[in-house]
């Protein structure tokens, strides 16, 4: 990690990164027979829970953190694979490497997410572009799907990336932000537990604390 973005008041130009489906692309470069199919990584014992899933996997209703045995009643015909947290590991680091080369300030917020602070490059040069070619680098370099999303801070950011998925990209400029979030369901704002969500979750978002009170508590 060369830093950590810190919110600051003020424009700001934040893109974040994260690598689509990982620990199943990961598995897809050493067995291709796994492209297209329905693939869940994670342990088969009676309390195995899946780590990770593909997207043909999710058409079924399959999810992270979701017991093993669940998973696999959904979705009968899925291939599961334990998994290699070593060779993770190992193309998180080059994902990273690639990035901290060519970025100013960047910050690993896990082995498969990155956010990158570009505030101000667009006097040299544009940031979309940018940000553009640094992910054509990594595809290039490492074989693995990734998006993103740019916008103006953090959060905003990753909720882009979420809806450029998969392998997609998408910029929110600070005139798009409040006609961007105003639509999407509040399930798709990050929140402080997982695979949950809460209306006070509106107050990380200044610009949606007027529409709070209309909501049930």
């Amino acid at each position: 990690m060369r830093g950590t973005i810190i919110p600051s008041v003020g424009k700001r130009t934040i893109v974040h990164l994260d690598l689509d489906t990982f620990f199943v692309s990961v598995e897809r470069l050493q067995n291709s027979k796994l492209d297209g199919k329905p693939v869940l990584i994670g342990g088969t014992s009676d309390r195995g829970v899946v780590a990770s899933c593909s997207y043909e996997a999710r058409q079924y209703g399959v999810s992270s953190a979701m017991p093993m045995k669940m998973a696999l009643r959904l979705c009968s015909d899925a291939v599961v694979v334990r998994g290699d947290s070593e060779n993770y590991s190992r193309y998180s680091k080059m994902v990273t490497e690639i990035i901290a080369e060519r970025a100013p300030t960047f910050e690993k917020a896990s082995i498969d997410e990155h956010y990158i602070d570009i505030t101000g490059m667009d006097r040299f040069f544009g940031s979309f572009k940018w940000t553009t070619e640094l992910r054509e680098r990594i595809i290039k370099n490492t074989g693995l799907p990734i998006s993103f999303g740019l916008s103006v801070n953090k959060t905003v950011s990753k909720i882009a990336t979420g809806e450029a998925k998969p392998n997609g990209l998408l910029h929110v400029g600070q005139e798009q932000v409040q006609p961007f979030l105003f639509p999407l369901s509040i399930k798709k704002y990050p929140c402080s537990a997982p695979n949950r969500f809460s209306y006070s979750g509106l107050w990380a978002f200044p610009i949606l604390k007027p529409l709070a009170k209309f909501l049930p508590k």
